[in-house]
């Protein structure tokens, strides 16, 4: 198959553009190209040249073959006049193997499905507190519900003072706001430096004294690295809080979704592979290739850019069967919201503990759940879901009560 040439006033032109993806139909524009072009050539502009794949097994084959495809350059899309991520090749997210090995190797003790285990009861006791919180206030705006508690689970993992917690939130959420990276704030990056010294005079148990006192081939990471992985870890949480605030938001759009699961609560784990694939709230992931490859006929050269867009590949027609319909049963469900291969993602075990909790929570909890004013996007091409989405909250009072309206 041929790549379809376009002009730039063509809808494809606008792809990456965050416009599309606030106020937009991105899902129509890959549709369209998962059908006529689904490796296709972008040419430069404020971004430099890329390829966008949309078919899952094109992403998936991607994602599996880091030899030919490096993350070391940038996994997201970046303006041209800036180059490639200074951070390449020194975080967990922007290295190759076999460095991106060792790397996960310091932090996957933190993220293992033992640990996670180990931390359910504090999850499902922030949860509670959470959901308690906005009951109490008769509502909120999801966003910081799903926002401080997750956050208040990924600091506690990290090592952050509970009494510090609410500082973090605000940094990072300034930087979100802002679209800029965590490690362009001033304070957070501050912050962190203090703690980094603070574990390398007295290591506790917790994933930044993991970072800084850990060895990779015998040798420290240096501050830099222990620093930007920090970040990184953090910053990853964006995806999953997204999830969550998007899981509810879908829910709200689907109540007979709602309603079934309060009917089955064992459908949850179903529900939230159904919220993790619906949500794909990491938009697109890239890598540049090493080497010349064809895809679906396309020549790939080495040093090319080439863009994953992963809510397209969790529509893709040929994997799922009704794929634009929110099944809380769906059944297989083999999505791939969160990499697959050597990028997996580190914190899914997490992230489902997560969801688990705030949405049992939420059952056990509430009556009535109604949106409370209008829901506004990221404006992003790189994650996506609700910067707002007010809500209300009614105690449930009998047993059978509950939904929303």
């Amino acid at each position: 198959m041929t790549a379809t040439a376009v002009s730039p006033e063509h809808p494809l032109s606008r792809i990456a553009d965050p416009e599309l993806h606030v106020s937009g139909d991105p899902h129509a524009l890959w549709r369209w190209m998962r059908e006529f072009s689904p490796v296709h050539r972008h040419e430069a502009g404020e971004l430099p040249a890329f390829w966008s794949l949309t078919k899952y097994e094109d992403i998936r084959s991607v994602y599996r073959d880091p030899g030919d495809f490096s993350s070391a350059r940038g996994v997201l899309l970046r303006p041209a006049r800036l180059g490639d991520d200074p951070g390449g090749g020194l975080t967990l997210a922007l290295s190759d193997p076999p460095r991106h090995k060792e790397l996960r190797s310091l932090m996957a003790d933190w993220f293992s499905t033992r640990a996670v285990r180990m931390l359910e009861d504090s999850i499902r006791t922030a949860a509670r507190t959470a959901v308690a919180r906005a009951l109490d206030e008769g509502g909120c705006d999801f966003v910081h519900l799903a926002g401080r508690f997750s956050h208040s689970v990924i600091c506690g993992i990290i090592g952050i003072p509970e009494r510090d917690h609410e500082d973090v939130y605000r940094w990072c959420e300034e930087a979100f706001s802002a679209h800029t990276s965590l490690a362009a704030h001033p304070q957070l990056m501050e912050y962190f430096m203090e703690l980094l010294y603070d574990r390398m005079a007295e290591p506790a148990d917790d994933l930044v004294s993991a970072l800084v006192n850990g060895t990779v081939h015998g040798e420290l990471l240096s501050e830099h690295e222990a620093l930007l992985n920090c970040e990184n870890i953090i910053g990853a949480t964006e995806n999953g809080r997204l999830a969550l605030i998007g899981g509810m938001l879908a829910f709200l759009q689907h109540p007979d979704q709602w309603h079934r699961l309060r009917r089955d609560r064992a459908l949850l784990p179903d529900a939230v592979e159904e919220i993790v694939r619906w949500t794909s709230s990491a938009t697109h992931s890239m890598r540049t290739a090493t080497r010349p490859r064809v895809i679906r006929g396309e020549r790939i050269e080495a040093g090319d850019r080439v863009v994953l867009w992963l809510p397209s590949a969790n529509r893709d027609e040929d994997i799922f069967e009704d794929p634009y319909r929110f099944d809380i049963a769906r059944r297989p469900n083999r999505h791939i919201a969160l990499a697959s291969g050597e990028h997996f993602c580190i914190g899914s075990t997490l992230a489902r503990a997560e969801m688990r909790a705030l949405f049992t929570a939420l059952l056990d909890s509430t009556g009535v759940i109604e949106q409370a004013g209008p829901v506004t996007r990221v404006r992003s091409n790189a994650v996506n879901g609700p910067a707002a989405l007010p809500v209300r909250l009614t105690p449930r009072t009998t047993p059978g009560d509950g939904g929303f309206s």
